[in-house]
């Protein structure tokens, strides 16, 4: 009786501009990683990525052991969402940024973290309707968060305040998506605890509630202190 999900990569992009043009390409980008929830979803692969690869010299060999292989789809779907971004056709007009493993064009409107991932609770909840809208299946946050430096006062506090604002605004959202008629079955954060980055390789790259006593060179006690974005968190769930 297990319940079975998947793995999606949450990579919102949005059109640069209203120019039809910059849609098409948002749509092609956002379909870049939707493409596997397609598959996983519906059992199939979508007749735009048989258009790609037509037009692009791939040839698939697909037995009828892969096709029922195939069938068997996901219970629910799963994902990650820390940002979004934008695109264009005319990507050569504007600076992109990294974020996780993709390249985004900064949106405009959007304030973003000192590695510059942008920040956009809005865009949480335009997720969890587009995809609960695209695959009518249970939803499931896996991660979310911020990446900040974080400051030990002298009496051993950390005031992250602005980790506290961050995930309290996406949580906003999350029960705005609700709401909304979407059927989420969990969030958890991105992480319980501070460890090194898997983006950036430092370990000043804090996403826990929990601080651990170690720099970029490996070297602390690893001592643990409760951050007050801990006491708040646990509010949070005691609360709901």
């Amino acid at each position: 009786d297990a319940k079975i999900g998947n793995m999606l990569l949450g990579a919102v992009r949005y059109p640069m501009t209203c120019h039809p043009k910059d849609v098409l390409e948002a749509q092609s980008k956002n379909r870049e990683w939707l493409f596997f929830g397609d598959v996983q979803v519906r059992g199939t692969y979508p007749a735009w990525i048989q258009r790609y690869f037509r037009e692009n010299g791939v040839e698939l060999t697909i037995t009828a052991q892969d096709k029922d292989d195939l069938s068997h789809t996901v219970d629910f779907v799963s994902f990650s969402y820390y940002m979004s971004g934008c695109a264009t056709f005319e990507p050569e007009k504007y600076q992109s940024s990294r974020g996780n493993i993709i390249r985004l064009i900064p949106n405009p409107h959007l304030e973003a973290s000192e590695w510059g991932w942008q920040i956009d609770p809005e865009g949480l909840r335009f997720l969890l309707n587009e995809l609960y809208d695209r695959y009518q299946k249970p939803l499931f946050i896996v991660e979310n968060g911020l990446g900040a430096r974080d400051v030990v006062e002298e009496d051993g506090s950390i005031h992250d305040s602005y980790r506290i604002d961050y995930l309290r605004r996406h949580l906003i959202q999350v029960r705005e998506a609700i709401d909304d008629g979407v059927e989420l079955l969990g969030y958890t954060s991105w992480g319980p605890i501070d460890l090194v980055s898997a983006g950036t390789a430092q370990m000043s790259k804090r996403y826990g509630f929990i601080h651990v006593d170690r720099d970029d060179d490996g070297k602390g006690t690893l001592e643990r202190r409760r951050k007050d974005s801990f006491y708040w968190y646990q509010d949070v769930i005691n609360s709901n």
